[in-house]
């Protein structure tokens, strides 16, 4: 503990608070914070908007300019991990469980229940319900990532510098501020983001896996189940942390993609086949035609439409970003020894184009299924969304059983990778934080993960992170411009 800084006893106090207000007083604590995320989301929609565009556009720049051949790292670096485990690593800490779920919850919702433009219901909406899903999961939200991972990648394996948000914008500011006060309130915005959402995720995912196990085995989905499923995965995740990111980490994330692919192919073939191949095919194209218009609409002069998009594609957007240091730093982590532009590639389009191949084999069976009036999937819990859809195919037990493994064990890589970054941020930077940091946050999350749904301040806690992703957007604005002026500063010194 003797390397932890005063960043780490800021984010305890900070989080601590948090806790503590969500015990005493959770509704006054939701109230309040959804009044101000309502305010955020209405206020500043046109600026998360373009932000999210302009972040993607210069990415693609970075990919195809002359800074898209810089290697992260030393010229003769080679890369850590081999692409597969790299590509798996980053995919199960920048969506992972929650992908199980929202590919069937998200078009439901949006072609049966609240749609985008047309009426819920009719063909017109369940098309649009997965165009707006593969937008919301798809290159837009990769790009947050991929920017951050980026910049502090560059930073730490090009400059030397420690692995923080604040040492990416020294060349901004200048060492001393960075190292000062307003240096660390960085820092602890990114500590008090990263532990407030894997709080809330945690909560979230074992409330998912008593769900699955309710629904399957008719197991009672109480506190007390939850509080068995947060130790059990708290004891695996700490043991995974705890055998570092070459092994743990590595391994869960293989293993995981592996068994995620193979419930993707059994659903496939036990689902709509035709159907899923016909939706994807036409999604996708409307996806490209549609891409700006989805990207800058914010439907000024329809109040209704104008709620659906607060609520969906600006919430995503603040919650991509509040993500961006937790995920961002984990990226670099495992990144060294990629150019940039293989590092854009791999951050960019392929996770998004995995994410639009489950969306359409999940989302569209279940959007069959509630389209011939098989089965109300939209009356269904979020818990229980998904067991509801893979019960009516063949081999649904099967499938079902092997889709509480793949949430139990992103659950697990989730978490190991949050306490990896934690103990990265509370230790200026270390790339391998002590044991103890690491077993330490991942008591800190877990006990604050029970204490708070236990007292029902989950939604509490997700309207504090949409609330610390407004800052944190500038930050990257700012991080941004740092990269460029160091990066062309670095290219003049070299020629």
């Amino acid at each position: 503990m003797s390397s932890t800084t005063p960043v780490f006893w800021y984010a305890i106090a900070l989080s601590l608070i948090m806790v503590i207000w969500g015990v005493v007083a959770p509704e006054n604590l939701q109230t309040v914070t959804s009044n101000i995320t309502g305010q955020i989301l209405e206020s500043f929609g046109w600026f998360y908007l373009l932000l999210v565009i302009a972040i993607l556009l210069f990415c693609l720049y970075l990919m195809f300019s002359r800074y898209g051949n810089i290697k992260l790292g030393k010229t003769d670096d080679e890369p850590e991990f081999t692409r597969i485990s790299w590509f798996a690593m980053l995919f199960s800490a920048g969506m992972g469980m929650g992908l199980v779920f929202w590919t069937t919850a998200e078009p439901i919702s949006h072609a049966f229940i609240s749609s985008p433009l047309a009426k819920e219901g009719t063909d017109e909406a369940i098309k649009e319900a997965l165009t707006y899903s593969f937008f919301h999961w798809g290159i837009h939200a990769w790009a947050i990532y991929g920017i951050v991972g980026l910049i502090l990648a560059y930073f730490k394996f090009n400059r030397g510098a420690p692995g923080l948000i604040s040492a990416t914008l020294t060349p901004l500011f200048g060492l001393a501020r960075m190292e000062g006060p307003l240096g660390k309130w960085i820092d602890v915005l990114a500590v008090f983001a990263t532990i407030v959402g894997v709080a809330a995720t945690l909560g979230f995912g074992s409330a998912q896996i008593t769900g699955g196990l309710s629904f399957l085995f008719g197991v009672s989905n109480s506190f007390t189940i939850q509080l068995i499923v947060l130790a059990v995965s708290t004891i695996l995740f700490i043991w995974s942390a705890w055998s570092g990111v070459g092994r743990g980490i590595k391994y869960l994330s293989n293993i995981n993609m592996g068994l995620a692919l193979l419930l993707l192919v059994v659903l496939f073939w036990a689902g709509p086949t035709m159907y899923i191949l016909n939706m994807f095919t036409h999604t996708l194209g409307s996806y490209i035609s549609d891409f700006f218009e989805m990207s800058l609409r914010i439907a000024p002069l329809n109040a209704e439409n104008r709620t659906w998009i607060n609520n969906w594609t600006i919430f995503y957007w603040a919650w991509w970003i509040s993500w961006a240091p937790f995920v961002g730093i984990f990226i670099a982590r495992i990144s060294k020894g990629r150019t940039v532009k293989e590092f854009l590639f791999g951050v960019l389009l392929l996770p998004a184009l995995v994410c639009f191949i489950f969306f359409a084999v999940f989302g569209v069976s279940a959007l069959r299924l509630e389209q011939l009036g098989i089965a109300a999937i939209s009356k269904l819990t979020l818990e229980t969304s998904t067991f509801g859809v893979l019960a009516e195919y063949p081999l649904g037990t099967f499938m079902s059983m092997l889709t509480i493994v793949v949430i139990a064990i992103f659950f697990i890589t989730s978490a190991d990778s949050a306490t990896f970054v934690l103990g990265m941020l509370s230790t200026n930077g270390l790339l391998n934080p002590s044991n103890s940091v690491k077993i330490l946050w991942g008591l800190i999350q877990s006990a604050m993960a029970a204490v708070v749904v236990y007292f029902g301040g989950t939604q509490g806690l997700q309207n504090m992170l949409i609330i610390a992703a407004l800052p944190f957007a500038v930050v990257i604005i700012l991080m941004a411009i740092s990269f460029l002026k160091d990066a062309k500063a670095q290219s003049r010194s070299r020629s």
